[in-house]
């Protein structure tokens, strides 16, 4: 079983449900209106007066099969849109209740 966690423009909200959904991916736990700023480029998302714009992120742990198709919509989803900010994370899940 792999965690996958997603942080990305609260604008995604929507498809980034529907995608995991698309995978077949019925559990998560989504995070709203949080602060971030890309290690690469783009602008800071504070929700703040001078940076309005915030993020989201959702937390899923998925089958090992369906990791492939989830990390390839997210990524084709940020090739589409890089300005926007999107990341996905994955790693191995040791023991879950």
């Amino acid at each position: 079983m792999k965690a996958v966690f997603i942080a990305y423009n609260q604008a995604y909200n929507e498809e980034i449900v529907q995608l995991l959904a698309e995978c077949g991916q019925r559990g998560y736990t989504l995070w709203t209106d949080i602060g971030g700023r890309g290690s690469l480029e783009g602008e800071p998302h504070l929700g703040s007066h001078a940076w309005p714009v915030q993020n989201h992120a959702v937390f899923t742990a998925v089958e090992d099969d369906k990791l492939a198709a989830i990390l390839e919509k997210v990524r084709a989803k940020d090739e589409a849109y890089p300005d926007l900010g999107l990341r996905a994370y994955a790693w191995t899940i040791e023991a879950a209740y």
